[in-house]
């Protein structure tokens, strides 16, 4: 899988990370400021990967759709959850099994490594910090870096400028489709997990070039 692999470029919420008790948090206690009903966590499983905003339609409409019922709503949506997400970010997010060990091994062979999530940029950094795996990252992008945003490619293109490499030499690891069209249409090579939030469908349903369950299954070839 390594082979002429040069780079790899990982997604963060569902692939290195799982960070959606802080992110259901912060989506209830918006709910409850708003008067509305919590939706927990494992509900807003289903509703992660698309970035706040659309997080945010999802939890207004208390559906994987995002069509909210008052839209006006939205601008005073966001500042409450984001308001709330500041203070929980970190707080209970764990990394999956076999993730520390997985970036140790890459960072031994001499692979260069960035982050490519669509969570506003400020959170990459802190939260990495908090577990202990910053230092394998010379490049986060975050979802409000670029003017896009996965799945379109520009993020991965511009994160491979960043580090030198090209798109054919740089791997994407994900969890979900936006991940694998992203890659596709960047042309990278990609691997999903199939542990992560794919909206509740089965990330092999998406065509990734291979599926995995541990990502120290990466140093394995």
């Amino acid at each position: 899988m390594l082979a002429g692999i040069r780079a790899v470029l990982f997604d963060l919420d569902g692939t290195l990370v799982d960070s959606v008790p802080d992110i259901a948090v912060a989506v209830d206690r918006m709910l409850l400021d708003l008067g509305r009903a919590p939706a927990g966590e494992s509900r807003v499983r289903g509703w992660v990967g698309n970035g706040g905003r659309m997080l945010v339609r999802r939890a207004l409409a208390f559906d994987v759709a995002g069509v909210p019922d008052d839209d006006a709503l939205l601008p005073r949506a966001m500042e409450i959850f984001f308001r709330h997400y500041d203070d929980s970010n970190g707080e209970a997010s764990r990394l999956y099994p076999g993730v520390a060990e997985a970036l140790d091994g890459l960072a031994a062979r001499g692979l260069l490594m960035a982050v490519i999530t669509n969570k506003p940029h400020r959170y990459v950094a802190p939260l990495f910090e908090a577990l202990g795996i910053l230092q394998h990252f010379p490049v986060l992008i975050g979802g409000d870096t670029l003017p896009v945003k996965k799945p379109d490619p520009a993020p991965l293109w511009h994160a491979c400028e960043l580090l030198g490499v090209r798109p054919a030499e740089a791997l994407m690891v994900g969890d979900s489709s936006n991940d694998i069209e992203a890659a596709r249409a960047a042309g990278c090579p990609v691997v999903a997990v199939d542990y992560g939030y794919n909206y509740g469908r089965p990330v092999a349903e998406d065509n990734p070039d291979r599926v995995m369950s541990d990502l120290r299954a990466l140093l394995a070839g």
